[in-house]
C-alpha cells in the first residue's frame, strides 16, 4: 500500500498535474487502450484526442492516495480535484503496464 508509483505512471500523473499532453502521452504504449465513462480510446491518436478533450474540459489535478498491485494490474486512488460536478473525487486508476510502457488505463 506504498504511494510509490513506477516510472510509467510516476510521469503520467507529473504531467497530468502540468496539463502537458505530449508528456501525458509518453508513457502510452503504441497499441494502448484507455476506458473513461463508458468508452474505449484505442491507440495513441485517439488517447491524445481523449487527454485534450478531458485536460481542456474538467481541468483536473490528481492527489495520489494509495497505490496497490493486484494481479497483473496497479492500483491507484486519487483525489481528482477540477471543473466538474462534487470536485473533489476520489478516483480508481487501473493500469497495466508492458514493460516501460502503460498498456492499459481503466478509470472509475
Amino acid at each position: 500500500m506504498s504511494k510509490r508509483l513506477p516510472p510509467p505512471l510516476a510521469a503520467y500523473y507529473e504531467a497530468k498535474n502540468r496539463h502537458d499532453i505530449d508528456a501525458m502521452l509518453a508513457p502510452f504504449a503504441e497499441d494502448a487502450v484507455v476506458k473513461d465513462e463508458g468508452r474505449e480510446h484505442r491507440g495513441r491518436a485517439d488517447i491524445r484526442s481523449w487527454m485534450e478533450h478531458t485536460t481542456r474540459k474538467y481541468r483536473v489535478t490528481i492527489d495520489v492516495r494509495q497505490v496497490e498491485t493486484v494481479d497483473d494490474r496497479m492500483l491507484v486512488s486519487g483525489l481528482v480535484s477540477g471543473d466538474f460536478p462534487g470536485s473533489p473525487a476520489m478516483l480508481r486508476f487501473a493500469f497495466t503496464l508492458s514493460g516501460s510502457k502503460i498498456a492499459r488505463l481503466e478509470i472509475a
